[in-house]
């Protein structure tokens, strides 16, 4: 969340504080939502995160999920392996029926990552994030109840 290449689609980074803050806010964890680290090869390299959490959306409560992967891991479908798993363990839960997904509309390989994994795009909508800055994103919702489908490429 540092790395201005990594945070182009949000905003920018955060300062050393705001990110130190965030680590120990996910380590203590809680029931409102699971980050997991990315860890990929045998070596056991660290290659991102992805996770969900609680969202008031539209009236209702949802998970929304997210994703990171260093640029060294991407386009070669670990943000897609990882996050279908992490989708299949929010369909366990069965807390809520929905998980929804807000890339920025200019991010092409996280639109790509819903559109893989059976997400259905609802609308684009504005978000401030980080606070004081707005932001174009998509609003993609996938069904939890629903059949799982496999993810495509």
């Amino acid at each position: 969340m540092g790395d201005p290449a990594m945070t182009t689609y949000l905003g920018g980074p955060e300062s050393p504080a705001k990110i130190r803050e965030r680590h120990e806010r996910y380590c203590r964890g809680s029931n409102k939502g699971r980050v997991f680290a990315i860890i990929v090869g045998s070596d056991r390299q660290a290659a991102g995160w992805v996770g969900y959490w609680e969202k008031e959306w539209r009236g209702q409560r949802v998970w929304e999920i997210g994703w990171s992967v260093l640029p060294e891991f991407q386009g070669q479908g670990v943000a897609t392996r990882a996050t279908a798993a992490v989708v299949e363990r929010a369909r366990a839960e069965g807390t809520y029926q929905f998980i929804h997904a807000f890339p920025s509309v200019e991010n092409g390989p996280s639109n790509a990552i819903c559109r893989k994994l059976g997400f259905t795009l609802q609308e684009e909508a504005e978000f401030e994030y980080p606070p004081g800055q707005f932001m174009r994103c998509n609003d993609w919702r996938l069904d939890l109840r629903a059949r799982p489908q496999r993810a495509h490429g």
